[in-house]
């Protein structure tokens, strides 16, 4: 390129460069003063409308509310749900206040006792002959002494019914355990507690915990044929046994771990051993575990009083089953009863 197209190339350059730069200087100053304009109105704006409200809520209460019908529908139902389960809750409340107690323990618990249709015969004075039983040792369990049918039932001979009661059940459920516990019969050979995984039939509450016979307990344990039984009637006691059940544990009568148990399977054997009907067994099982259990079974008879059922009108059989008088199903169903008696003093205790 020659020497003056050099110099016309940087004019032009020159010139072009001394003409742009004003020109995109002003174009920016523009815009950016323009954005700057409206953000500073914006936020102005803004400031205002802020300003504006703190005065309105200082000045005026403003409340909101839904203008959607269904919205008060649905707040509606619910205060009238939430009023008509008061009203419900209130009812059964005063249903369950008018339930007298007192009432309900003279038929759970009745004063005159329950018959026991059974022979007892010398049954008592055989025991102390074999050891079963001290004497003394028995004895000095009542310290206001023995009353005369009890004293009939231990040293003499006794021929017609008897009758158990509040004052002699705990007479009753000793000399029952003793009976049950030395009686032979395949439910104590053969049943659970026989059972290896136990360690052996001497280490329950019904065998260890029998310290009134001379000698240990297993010395005696099914081995005197006080009241033998027929086929018929000792498959009766393996079925009825096996559907009483007892508060103080979850076993049944089949399984006479505990001295309630022991004592019930002696009393079946005698009822079976005297002509007794399964359902009269069932029903006199009822009274007699009442006695040995008041609170269990008072409460329950409150329990199915709030379900509008009497008490004399339960089935015997279902009362004494393991939905209600296991300790887990006793325990289940004292949570649903709405109003509790007292707790009565006395029974319950699985030792002498």
């Amino acid at each position: 390129m020659e020497t003056k197209d050099i110099k016309d190339v940087q004019r032009i350059s020159k010139r072009s460069t001394v003409v742009l730069s004003p020109t995109i200087h002003k174009v920016w100053n523009v815009v950016v003063g323009k954005n700057l304009q409206k953000e500073t109105k914006v936020w102005r704006g803004i400031a205002l409308m802020l300003f504006g409200l703190l005065i309105l809520l200082q000045t005026f209460t403003i409340r909101i509310e839904p203008k959607f019908t269904l919205i008060k529908r649905v707040n509606t139902r619910n205060i009238s749900t939430a009023q008509t389960s008061n009203k419900t809750d209130a009812a059964s409340k005063t249903a369950n206040a008018s339930i007298d107690a007192s009432a309900l323990q003279k038929v759970v618990l009745p004063t005159e006792g329950v018959v026991l249709p059974i022979f007892w015969g010398d049954i008592g004075k055989k025991m102390v002959k074999d050891g079963v039983i001290d004497d003394q040792k028995f004895r000095a369990l009542f310290e206001g002494g023995l009353q005369n049918v009890e004293e009939t039932m231990l040293s003499g001979s006794v021929n017609g019914p008897i009758v158990m009661n509040e004052q002699n059940s705990r007479y009753m459920l000793d000399i029952l355990w003793a009976f049950g516990l030395a009686n032979k019969n395949p439910i104590l050979e053969n049943g659970e507690m026989t059972d290896k995984q136990y360690g052996g039939a001497g280490n329950f509450a019904s065998t260890g915990g029998w310290t009134l016979s001379n000698g240990k307990a297993m010395d005696h344990y099914s081995k005197h044929a006080y009241v033998p039984l027929t086929k018929d009637q000792q498959d009766l006691v393996d079925r009825v046994s096996s559907n009483i059940y007892r508060p103080c544990c979850g076993n049944s009568t089949h399984f006479p771990d505990c001295n309630h148990g022991m004592a019930m399977l002696g009393l079946l054997q005698l009822l079976a051993a005297n002509g007794v009907s399964e359902k009269d067994m069932y029903k006199i099982a009822l009274v007699v575990n009442s006695y040995w259990f008041p609170q269990t079974y008072i409460d329950l008879a409150m329990y199915f009083k709030e379900q509008g059922k009497e008490w004399q009108n339960i089935d015997p059989q279902v009362a004494l089953g393991t939905q209600y008088s296991s300790a887990k199903g006793y325990q289940e169903t004292r949570s649903k009863i709405q109003s509790l008696p007292q707790p009565k003093q006395g029974g319950g205790g699985c030792g002498v």
